[in-house]
């Protein structure tokens, strides 16, 4: 019977230990399922009082080698945005503990991270508010030094997105509906340019209104205005 792979490692802090471990199993294995390794935090780590007395965070990684798969994952299919966006969603979800797989999509204008797993949850939080901020940090990182033409970037997660969409749906409806009652403009929250687009277009046929965007990325926002 063939032995598990196991490795030992240590970081900062419990998720970079992880991280780093999961690192060390894919040079053993490459093609390694990452949602099928078990770990065992030794030490937590511990900051010493002005960074006096560090100890650093240990844990094991284990996979069983059917955990092993067969094929290596398509990463080589990503392109070279696809693949920083891989490997920036990988870390964070090492980081708050969340093992899960990330499937690329990409067209002309978006590329989307679906992330599929267990305990997603904690990676939507509160009203969105944690896949929001992961989709935001993403952006900002990869849209270093790109000019214009730079692609938008969604993260999503246990079709949190698809039920977003509906909840615009309803908001565009509802708030164009003010708008043309009282004669008066109404400015949503700030979106990405991916719900803005959702918003826009709900409206280019309502009756009444028109719409325009304001602002500055990445608090660039929908103005509905009665015609």
């Amino acid at each position: 019977m063939t032995e598990a792979l196991q490795v030992e490692a240590s970081g900062e802090t419990v998720g970079e230990a992880k991280w780093s471990a999961l690192r060390e199993l894919e040079k053993l294995q490459p093609g390694i399922d990452k949602a099928a390794v078990r770990f065992q935090v030794l030490t937590e780590g511990e900051r010493g009082l002005l960074g006096v007395g560090f100890a650093p965070a240990r844990v094991i990684a284990t996979v069983d080698p059917g955990a092993v798969v067969a094929e290596v994952p398509r990463n080589g299919d990503d392109s070279e945005l696809g693949g920083e966006v891989r490997e920036i969603l990988d870390r964070i979800l090492e980081a708050i503990g969340i093992r899960a797989r990330i499937e690329i999509q990409e067209d002309d204008e978006t590329l989307t991270a679906t992330i599929a797993g267990g305990e997603l949850g904690l990676v939507i939080g509160k009203h969105g508010q944690t896949i929001d901020a992961i989709q935001y940090l993403i952006n900002a990182i990869v849209w270093r030094g790109q000019g214009d033409d730079r692609k938008q970037v969604v993260i999503d997660a246990a079709g949190y997105r698809a039920r977003r969409e509906a909840t615009l749906d309803s908001l565009a409806v509802r708030s164009a509906e003010r708008a043309a009652s009282s004669g008066r403009e109404v400015e949503l929250d700030p979106m990405t340019a991916v719900e803005r687009k959702i918003v826009h277009v709900r409206l280019k046929d309502f009756p009444g209104v028109t719409t325009r965007s304001e602002g500055t990325e990445p608090n660039r926002f929908v103005v509905i205005e009665p015609e």
